[in-house]
């Protein structure tokens, strides 16, 4: 999509991290994650790093909860010196002193991850290394922390100014194609026809970001139709005997399907940055494009009306879309952030609550998470920056008057299900 884009990639472009047959470094893993902490030499510091990564990709569960649980437990910050250091830099702020509280505050275990990372196609597996570290870190205090770690590198190593937006075509190489099947996580590519009805189409689009130390895996992907009007169904959108138009024609650009990619990456927004990039760079190439929304599952809505007892299996559609609409607006987490995770994104992002449809998901998944529900987010460019001050400051919703309207309606009535008794009178 840009020639900075292609450079950068060109210029820092890793083939993924594989290890020739050989002798391994025997000395026990602490030793060897001390080896590579304290080494002086590069290469030696390689040859100590590369014989890290080996023998991690090798282990067993077991094995990477004992490497995990020395990362946390015998390389974590010494809280005494991080109060002696602060006390110093307090009574004479200096930039040595500075230095030091700096030093003290930054545990081992993040140089550990900078030095691995030292290795041409590292990045990939320490991406993979994070994604073990948070499925067997879960409910672990310690092994949050050192995720926090890993997190606060791949914020700097994953920053925007050093992703890659490409457009996803038919005519992408298979290996890539095979993993946007695989990584799609909101409606399903049943084959390789599926795919090909989503991208070869002239008003189909599909567009991804990539890391240049991860030239192969995209790390998130929207897929874009370009429609006459806002859609209200995704089985419409997405039907085989759907009759396509051509790309002058479009007014609404519908971003229907947004995955997520690296399980590593979890908690490293792409999204925000995907949306507007791709918003930007339809407008250029379609002038014509006005509205830009999505056509978004309500994932926690059946889950909801369930918790509240609100009663909905024989709701006509009317009821459900108060009900979606009051879920969206006014149902609320502890922290007074939206309920549903999909909003919590979107409403982060600028966009506004502009409709829900019923009827609109009428796949298995969509019935049950959904009531067959689903929403319209919308993305003004031009008011997206304010909507999502907004929204960060003072917690405040942007939403149509039409949505405004139907929480107001469903406020106006009794939600909970009747009692056994009150139904026998």
């Amino acid at each position: 999509m840009s020639i900075f884009g292609d450079l950068l990639s060109t210029i820092f472009e890793r083939r993924p991290l594989t290890f020739s047959p050989g002798r391994q470094d025997t000395r026990p893993m602490e030793d060897l994650i001390s080896a590579l902490v304290s080494a002086a030499g590069e290469i030696t510091g390689l040859s100590v790093a590369t014989s890290i990564l080996q023998r991690y990709q090798e282990m067993d569960d077991d094995g990477k909860l004992a490497f995990f649980r020395h990362l946390a437990g015998g390389m974590n910050i010494d809280p005494d010196k991080v109060r002696a250091t602060l006390a110093a830099y307090e009574a004479d702020p200096s930039k040595q002193s500075y230095r030091a509280f700096m030093a003290a505050v930054e545990p081992d275990r993040q140089e550990l991850i900078r030095r691995l990372n030292q290795i041409p196609g590292a990045t990939e597996m320490l991406v993979r290394m994070r994604a073990d570290l948070l499925r067997l870190g879960a409910g672990d205090n310690a092994l949050q922390a050192l995720d926090q770690d890993f997190r606060h590198l791949f914020l700097s190593w994953f920053n925007r100014g050093f992703l890659v937006l490409r457009p996803i075509s038919w005519e992408s190489p298979a290996h890539i194609l095979e993993k946007i099947i695989a990584y799609e996580a909101v409606h399903e590519i049943a084959s390789w026809d599926d795919l090909r009805r989503r991208l070869v189409p002239g008003d189909r689009r599909c567009f991804a970001f990539f890391h240049p130390s991860m030239p192969d895996e995209p790390l998130i992907f929207v897929e874009v139709a370009l429609t006459a009007e806002v859609p209200g169904s995704i089985q419409a959108l997405l039907a085989e005997d759907r009759e396509p138009i051509t790309a002058e024609k479009a007014r609404t650009a519908v971003f229907y399907s947004i995955s997520n990619c690296q399980e590593g990456l979890a908690g490293i927004s792409f999204g925000n940055s995907l949306i507007k990039q791709v918003a930007a760079d339809l407008s250029r190439e379609l002038p014509g494009l006005k509205t830009f929304v999505t056509l978004s599952p309500i994932p926690g809505l059946t889950k909801w009306l369930v918790a509240e007892d609100i009663a909905f299996a024989e709701a006509d559609e009317k009821r459900l879309r108060q009900l979606a609409a009051h879920y969206l607006v006014s149902a609320k987490r502890s922290d007074g952030q939206p309920l549903d995770p999909v909003a919590r994104f979107h409403l982060g992002n600028g966009a506004q609550v502009h409709a829900v449809h019923a009827e609109a998901d009428t796949s298995e998944k969509g019935r049950v998470q959904s009531a067959g529900m689903m929403v319209n987010y919308l993305y003004d460019l031009g008011k997206v920056a304010q909507n999502h001050e907004r929204f960060a400051t003072s917690g405040d919703i942007a939403a149509s008057s039409e949505i405004r309207g139907l929480d107001a309606a469903a406020r106006k009535q009794d939600l909970r299900r009747p009692a056994k008794d009150e139904v026998s009178g």
